[in-house]
């Protein structure tokens, strides 16, 4: 859902009302930059997304960017790792998440740097992310946050393999580990990929590279459209429960419903016959069980 809204609440009502059922988990996105009154972006728990964390779970996805800011603005995981956002940034959003925490009796899920397999060179080397993500821990801790579930989230492509297993802070520092793949199709140039095939090779590695025990979370996936066989998206998402009963440790899947930059790039649900197939995923009881 958008970060920099104010229609959080009526934005997640309405996808409810489309699938039929209230989500368990809503995804928001943030950047680093310094916290203000109005400048929602670098706000984690807003009063919409407080509001929406009522009666769901919140996935805060924290990037280490500052959108629309100046090439000397955009922090680096060496800046973060050496402490040099703690006062600006960090210990803002500690205590903001820790409130929360005291005042709700809720946690929230936390992402540092989601996909941070595309972010190196740029923002650093795969060493000083795991520096980042460990300082941005242990400063959470030592302002006795504990209302944060460490969610770490990769692309999941394995020609990404090294790079995952280098940027992977360690056991001690993750609570989720979480992936992103689809059936990009046109989008990427790729085949059409059933959803089996998106989820199931990488669901393997993890488990095999990463952690044996950890719970997974697909923390986005979905599906394009393919204009010359319209019924193919919801025949898609109709494969979707028999898959997830087959990934072990799998605990979350959040349906991804939006546009990725680029041609052939909607990864949105298209046409009444796609809904439906998505409608009567939502309902299955596998993904309808009981959770803290």
């Amino acid at each position: 859902m958008p970060h920099d809204k104010t229609d959080l609440a009526e934005k997640v009502d309405a996808y409810e009302r489309r699938v039929g059922r209230k989500l368990d988990i809503v995804y928001t996105y943030h950047d680093m930059s310094a916290v203000t009154e109005t400048r929602l972006e670098g706000q984690l728990l807003t009063e919409q997304e407080q509001r929406v964390g009522e009666e769901r779970m919140l996935l805060l996805s924290w990037e280490s960017k500052w959108w629309g800011g100046t090439k000397r603005q955009q922090p680096t995981w060496r800046q973060i790792a050496d402490g040099g956002l703690d006062d600006s940034v960090i210990d803002v959003q500690a205590r903001r998440i820790k409130e929360y925490g005291q005042r709700t009796g809720r946690k929230v899920f936390l992402s540092f740097d989601l996909e941070m397999d595309t972010r190196t060179p740029q923002a650093g080397t795969p060493e000083e992310y795991v520096e980042a993500y460990r300082h941005i821990h242990d400063r959470f801790r030592e302002l006795g946050v504990d209302n944060v579930v460490w969610t770490w989230i990769t692309t999941g492509y394995l020609d990404h393999a090294d790079l995952m297993k280098r940027m992977y802070p360690g056991d001690r520092y993750v609570d989720w580990i979480g992936y992103n793949q689809y059936n990009y199709f046109r989008c990427h140039k790729t085949d059409w990929l059933s959803f089996a095939q998106t989820q199931t090779a990488t669901h393997d590695w993890i488990r095999t590279h990463l952690s044996d025990d950890k719970p997974l979370m697909l923390s986005e996936f979905g599906s394009a459209f393919d204009t010359d066989r319209p019924g193919r998206q919801a025949d898609w998402y109709a494969r979707v429960p028999g898959v997830l009963k087959g990934l072990e440790g799998v605990k979350a899947a959040l349906q991804w419903n939006y546009r990725d930059p680029g041609p052939h790039c909607d990864l949105s649900v298209q046409g009444e016959e796609a809904w439906r197939s998505l409608r009567e995923v939502a309902a299955d009881p596998y993904l309808n069980q009981p959770h803290d």
